[in-house]
């Protein structure tokens, strides 16, 4: 394992560790009527959550398998995410079945980080209009995302 990553995949655990249960012990209302900026609730948020874990989780395999530079779709740009959101209908999902899905596939990405070798470190995805990303800086860039999103989450939960 890269050395530097030993903390990221730790830092995905600890977040899956701590909100586990705070989600599962979250009411009804406050998952599904209280809305961020982007009029996302808990519930969808933690569904971009799970699209967000599989789809790195996809490139970074890829970089392993595939020629580099690379393209893979950028589910995220120009409103797709908020599309996957809605065709996968996070609002009617249930919720422990959600929470769950969340976890595992945090806790995949954390295992799949503990698997990349120095050799495709370097190794590069087209993201967007041609914009090239590493290997490296997306693994890093994760956990940040991921602490992105659960912030709003305490924001909202902070609401009264």
């Amino acid at each position: 394992m890269i050395e530097e990553f030993g903390p990221i995949a730790a830092g995905i655990r600890r977040c899956v560790g701590s909100w586990e249960n705070r989600f599962l012990q979250l009411p009804g209302d406050v998952i599904t009527e209280r809305r961020n900026s982007q009029q996302r609730n808990i519930k969808q948020l933690v569904g971009h959550m799970i699209d967000s874990a599989s789809n790195n989780t996809r490139r970074m395999v890829r970089f392993h398998c595939r020629s580099v530079p690379f393209r893979f779709p950028n589910y995220a740009s120009v409103g797709n995410n908020d599309q996957w959101i809605a065709i996968q209908n996070y609002q009617e999902a249930d919720w422990q079945n959600l929470v769950m899905d969340w976890k595992y596939a945090n806790l995949h990405v954390a295992h799949v980080i503990t698997r990349i070798s120095e050799e495709e470190l370097k190794h590069q995805w087209i993201f967007g209009t041609e914009e090239l990303v590493s290997l490296k800086d997306m693994v890093t860039d994760y956990l940040l995302h991921l602490h992105l999103h659960l912030d709003e989450i305490e924001d909202l939960l902070s609401q009264q």
